[in-house]
């Protein structure tokens, strides 16, 4: 089982900042943002994490290469503890495939198609950090209840704020657990039909990936994820997991990165 993460972005909202250093290595407290996400992926059913990169991000795969020149020199000077960390990231069980278009994040996911294969896969945004690494199993159990059905995380957000979000429709079904009917991307307040926003943790069945290649443009010209789970919705049970704000962390604006760092070196 695989869980793919796309970052293949430009990171414009932190440009200049992005220019040279991709938004996947700004650092929160003492490590990349995408190694919080890859080391999440990793503390699942996840063999491998799958990272969507673009080629141009090479300081991504750099992070995650073995580097023994490095673990040699810190070793020669004492210090063992920064050495066993270098060599420990840079052989996580990390690969790479490309997105060379711009061409959104269902595109995206579907870049992996080769590596997720026939079985179930994770999808994780690389914008929500989730320290604690305890969603992923629960989504699981949550999807193996239910069959092997996908399964996706969701947050309450407050009324005024629905039209920035991904929300579902749905019914509960026991308590935090709602079988989705229905995705509306960015619904008026007034139209939405819940307060529970998508929150950047999927768990999808391989057949999102035939879906996928079936999806014509849609918001932006780009291929949405979304379009292909409303799809999968006419053939296939859903489920959405709510979790609570205090599961995970927005690192995708510069707020919220500042008020993340700020919250995590709070916790220690």
């Amino acid at each position: 089982m695989k869980a793919v993460i796309p970052a293949a972005g430009l990171g414009t909202r932190f440009l200049p900042a992005t220019k040279a250093v991709p938004k996947e290595m700004l650092l929160v407290c003492d490590r990349p943002a995408i190694q919080y996400v890859v080391e999440e992926g990793l503390a699942s059913d996840a063999d491998e994490v799958v990272i969507v990169n673009a080629r141009t991000k090479q300081a991504i795969e750099d992070h995650f290469a073995p580097d023994p020149d490095l673990v040699a020199l810190l070793r020669e000077r004492g210090k063992d503890a920064y050495a066993d960390e270098v060599e420990r990231v840079g052989n996580l069980p990390v690969s790479f495939v490309y997105q060379d278009e711009a061409l959104g994040l269902g595109h995206a996911v579907l870049c992996a198609a080769d590596k997720t294969g026939a079985d179930p896969f994770y999808v994780l945004l690389g914008d929500v950090l989730v320290p604690d690494n305890e969603m992923l199993p629960a989504m699981q159990k949550v999807s193996d209840q239910h069959g092997g059905a996908s399964v996706i995380a969701v947050m309450p957000v407050a009324d005024e704020e629905v039209d920035r979000f991904g929300v579902i429709a749905g019914i509960e079904v026991e308590p935090g657990v709602w079988k989705v009917n229905g995705l509306v991307e960015k619904p008026p307040a007034e139209e939405a039909p819940t307060n529970l926003a998508v929150f950047g943790r999927y768990l999808l069945t391989p057949r999102i990936m035939e879906l996928l290649r079936e999806v014509k443009p849609g918001v932006g010209g780009e291929i949405q994820l979304t379009d292909a789970l409303d799809a999968l919705l006419q053939e296939e049970e859903m489920y959405a997991l709510v979790v609570s704000p205090k599961d995970g962390f927005d690192t995708g604006t510069r707020e919220s990165w500042l008020a993340t760092n700020n919250a995590l070196a709070a916790k220690g």
